[in-house]
């Protein structure tokens, strides 16, 4: 077995005995053990108690974190004329339609969503193979292919994440940098566990949030307590 590092040692000793937390010691254990040279980034994982193999238990959404993710978005936009003209206008980073379909087939992908404008759709839809994995597939359902282009774009770059539960039920994100305030987190935590509860679907039955997890990019996870994160507390 590989030896740890101090830094990892120390990571472990500090997360050592600690389950089952409120969302405020999460971020605060989190946070003071992010120590690598970077300004890492806080994620969350929620394991929920669906089977997306059935389309009546698939979870997915969007969100705008009050207080952004940290994150440089890089945004593609598939438009022509006017629209691809207000894309651009509104900071997208790439903007095409034929072209643009060439260059990722091609397999240059260099974004973080992709948006289109309905008219655009026969073509993004040979993409689907492309962009489906990567979970770039421009979607109505999160808004993502709209005439709004304009404030599409604004919301990507903003903050705003888009969530979508894998095959084995698990639900991943990031949420913010370890360079945020305490309370920014949280309110990013809570605010990403209410629209994930919000998106519940008709087919879940049981217990739907299972287990919450928050960690850093190269920190160790915390579970989070259920309750405390969905603002459930038992007042005394």
């Amino acid at each position: 077995m590989a030896k740890l590092g101090k830094r990892a040692s120390a990571a472990r000793a500090a997360f050592a005995g600690k389950d089952d937390i409120s969302v405020e010691e999460a971020v605060a254990l989190v946070k003071d053990n992010a120590k690598a040279k970077f300004d890492e980034t806080v994620e969350i994982s929620m394991n929920l108690g669906v089977d997306p193999r059935h389309a009546d238990q698939m979870v997915r959404g969007v969100v705008s974190l009050p207080n952004g993710t940290g994150k440089d978005v890089r945004v593609a936009v598939f438009a022509r004329g006017p629209k691809a003209e207000e894309a651009q206008a509104a900071g997208a980073d790439v903007v095409g339609a034929e072209d643009l379909m060439e260059i990722v087939q091609s397999g240059k992908i260099d974004f973080d969503r992709c948006i289109a404008t309905p008219d655009m759709m026969p073509i993004v839809g040979r993409l689907g193979k492309v962009l489906g994995p990567r979970n770039l597939m421009p979607n109505p359902k999160v808004g993502t292919v709209t005439m709004d282009v304009a404030q599409a774009v604004k919301d990507a770059k903003g903050g705003q994440v888009q969530f979508k539960v894998e095959k084995a039920g698990v639900i991943h994100a990031g949420i913010g940098k370890a360079s945020f305030d305490k309370d920014k987190l949280k309110q990013n935590v809570m605010a990403f566990v209410d629209a994930v509860a919000k998106a519940k679907p008709a087919g879940s039955k049981g217990s739907y949030m299972k287990k919450i997890f928050l960690s850093s990019t190269m920190g160790p996870g915390v579970s989070i307590n259920v309750d405390s994160a969905t603002g459930n507390e038992p007042t005394a």
